[in-house]
């Protein structure tokens, strides 16, 4: 039987403006991302914790997750500390999932100018 666990993944995306459609458009990027690269179905994602910077105020980005197929995975939506020089118009998430393999075969997605800010997490590709 598979050693089956929760782990976590971490992503970012930036958007080039504070509207519902770049919101909706950068996120949905975002979780089909993580989802491709990480071999992720949407039935064994747990949870997700999304954070937007406080300049982003037009939209939420759990209803993008829902669009690619996230529908009853539990979702909660804050804003990021506003720290001084802080990179702008950046969605983060940690996404929970089910999986069986472990956590060194994780790949965490960062794209946009989100790229730059864990290049010990990310992985290009």
């Amino acid at each position: 039987m598979p050693d089956r666990r929760v782990r976590g993944i971490r992503g970012a995306i930036t958007v080039d403006r504070d509207d519902p459609e770049a919101i909706h458009e950068g996120t949905l990027t975002l979780v089909r991302a993580i989802m491709a690269r990480n071999q992720v179905e949407p039935d064994r994602v747990v949870s997700a914790i999304f954070t937007a910077t406080p300049d982003l105020r037009s939209a939420f980005p759990a209803p993008a997750a829902r669009a690619a197929g996230w529908h009853e995975v539990p979702m909660l939506c804050a804003t990021e500390l506003d720290v001084a020089g802080a990179l702008p118009r950046c969605i983060r998430v940690l996404v929970h999932v089910e999986r069986e393999n472990g956590a060194a075969e994780i790949e965490h997605v960062y794209l946009g100018s989100a790229a730059g800010l864990r290049p010990d997490l990310y992985h290009s590709g």
